[in-house]
């Protein structure tokens, strides 16, 4: 699991900072999760191959979280796309995109589906067979959904050499990686969990931006092994959460704790403040767990 931040400020873009967008690379999947203005200047400045995106998460129609949507369709278009490309997002997000593209007489050279959401519950969005993508429903000014990314549970590991100790045919391989008894020539029934290790444990990655403080998403995201949480204001703007619908940085981190998470990472950060490292600061006060100050550009491999 691989988590590239694009961006990770509110509001509006400067010349050293970028709003919200971040690339998940998950089980051979490339997700992009928002997509804030400049997405795909980033998107070539970290040298990411993008026309492998081919699931687009949007959380919310504040533009810092999808004007950049419009210009990577219409560069997908330039580079003469031709897989499919998924949006996900609110209701909204179709009319929005479909109005820029016949406006300016343009047109995709691939097939371009939208899946608007307007649940309040949280609700299986896309599912194959690696990975599957819930929504988490956020408390903000406009409809919002966060997103939980998890991949699924893969085959049985085999026990190769307990296996050839037994002589059991390579042809039974397939059979047992998914769980099946073997049974031998001479009638002995081979339980599965004595030639075989437990799957990787799966990996979840909850996406949480913007929202106000709300325990209600604990349920979801409890035990994720990464967490990204906004974290708009510092401790002494506390006040200005409940009118803006966002978070402190200890609020973030209390949500951690609750939820038990591996590893919180801070973001969506007000342009007010010059110095980011004093969220964390604020955060590791609360939540004693890893804590990972994400700025624009910054990598993490979980």
């Amino acid at each position: 699991m691989k988590l590239t931040i694009l961006g990770c400020y509110a509001a509006t873009p400067r010349t050293i900072t970028n709003p919200t967008s971040q690339v998940l690379e998950m089980n051979g999947h490339m997700f992009l999760i928002d997509a804030g203005e400049g997405t795909q200047v980033q998107l070539r400045r970290r040298k990411l191959k993008f026309q492998r995106i081919n699931h687009i998460f949007i959380s919310h129609l504040h533009g810092d979280h999808f004007y950049g949507l419009i210009g990577l369709i219409s560069t997908f278009m330039l580079l003469n796309r031709q897989a499919d490309l998924h949006v996900y997002g609110p209701k909204g997000i179709k009319e929005v995109i479909l109005l820029q593209l016949r406006l300016s007489n343009s047109f995709t050279s691939y097939k371009l589906y939208f899946h608007e959401l307007t649940s309040k519950e949280s609700e299986i969005v896309f599912e194959d067979d690696k990975v599957i993508v819930r929504t988490i429903p956020l408390d903000h000014r406009v409809y919002t959904n966060g997103y939980l990314f998890e991949t699924k549970h893969g085959e049985r590991r085999l026990r190769i050499g307990a296996i050839e100790d037994l002589g059991i045919d390579r042809c039974y391989y397939q059979k047992i990686k998914r769980g099946g008894n073997v049974t031998l020539d001479d009638g002995t029934v081979i339980e599965n969990k004595d030639i075989t290790y437990d799957p990787e444990p799966t990996e979840r990655y909850a996406f949480c931006s913007d929202t106000y403080y709300s325990e209600a998403i604990i349920p979801i995201i409890k035990d994720v092994n990464v967490l990204y949480h906004e974290s708009t204001f510092l401790d002494s703007e506390e006040h200005n959460t409940q009118r803006t619908k966002h978070c402190t940085a200890k609020q973030a981190a209390k949500i951690a704790k609750l939820a038990n998470v591996g590893t919180l990472v801070l973001g969506h950060y007000s342009t007010r403040y010059n110095d980011i490292t004093l969220f964390k600061k604020e955060a590791e006060t609360v939540f004693s767990g890893t804590i990972l100050n994400a700025d624009d550009g910054a990598i993490f491999n979980f």
